[in-house]
């Protein structure tokens, strides 16, 4: 079901790692980015809209993974967009005829209501495009590299509701994009992107985990640099981090592993480049 967020911004969560749909109202219809996974969602996103005389003219995805670029049929035909980067890095997978395959060990268990059909028929943007093409309200466009190519988050500027897609988790650590040239500095570069927008910021809704207030924001991004450094340092042992260890939230446990995967990830490329990171 939609909850309301702020004035002209709903989301919904899916159950599937507490994957955020966002919602925009604009003149004539909504803007929906990441649209959710499981079809089932999607038709009951499809029915509210429709309980508040409301369609779907404009799509967008944060960034290429599979989870960000889902649709359903019913949501509409409206143009759905990504960053150019974006666009191209989906462009090259869904030219693997094993795509569908490659996304199958990431699927939830009842993987028969997750619509693959449609996932990623985006159109990248011009890279100089800094705004959400449509009759709505601004929606600035903060393109960075961190986590994956093109990644972008969006800043509803009237209501102040920063979309930050695969960032600024409470239950996720930061995963970086591990095949860029200098991921660590990719994903401070991105923080220090959201510290200066934080003061036009009242609500910040992440693509998995709860949505946060100002102080979230702050609180957030510092936490998020301290875990990232943390990466980078080799002598510094295991950050004292809540999403990871002993204190992360039932259910979550899987995300020390992801920790434990990047850690092997960067020794292996300091080893190999003789650099870290």
């Amino acid at each position: 079901m939609l909850r309301q967020v702020a004035e002209g911004v709903l989301i919904h969560q899916s159950e599937f790692v507490q994957s955020n749909a966002v919602v925009v109202q604009g003149r004539a219809g909504v803007l929906l980015v990441d649209p959710g996974v499981q079809g089932h969602e999607m038709t009951c996103l499809v029915n509210d809209l429709a309980d508040m005389g409301q369609t779907v003219v404009v799509g967008f995805s944060t960034h290429p993974d599979w989870d960000h670029l889902l649709w359903h049929a019913e949501l509409g035909s409206a143009p759905r967009y990504g960053t150019a980067r974006c666009a191209d890095t989906v462009r090259t997978y869904r030219s693997d005829p094993q795509w569908k395959d490659q996304i199958a060990d990431h699927l939830p268990p009842d993987a028969e209501q997750v619509p693959l059909d449609l996932l990623g028929l985006i159109t990248g943007l011009p890279a100089e495009t800094t705004r959400i093409p449509w009759d709505g309200p601004d929606v600035q466009i903060i393109e960075h590299q961190a986590h994956a190519p093109g990644h972008a988050a969006l800043l509803i500027e009237e209501s102040g509701v920063l979309v930050a897609g695969d960032m600024l988790s409470d239950v996720l650590v930061p995963m970086l994009d591990l095949d860029a040239t200098d991921p660590i500095g990719d994903y401070l570069a991105a923080l220090r992107l959201f510290e200066g927008v934080a003061g036009n910021v009242d609500v910040l809704v992440p693509g998995h985990g709860s949505v946060g207030g100002a102080s979230q924001l702050r609180t957030r991004i510092d936490q998020d640099r301290v875990y990232v450094q943390a990466l980078n340092d080799a002598d510094a042992g295991a950050p004292d981090d809540p999403r990871i260890g002993p204190s992360a939230k039932p259910g979550w446990e899987w995300v020390s592993d992801v920790h434990e995967g990047q850690l092997q990830r960067l020794a292996q490329r300091t080893e190999r480049n003789g650099t870290p990171g």
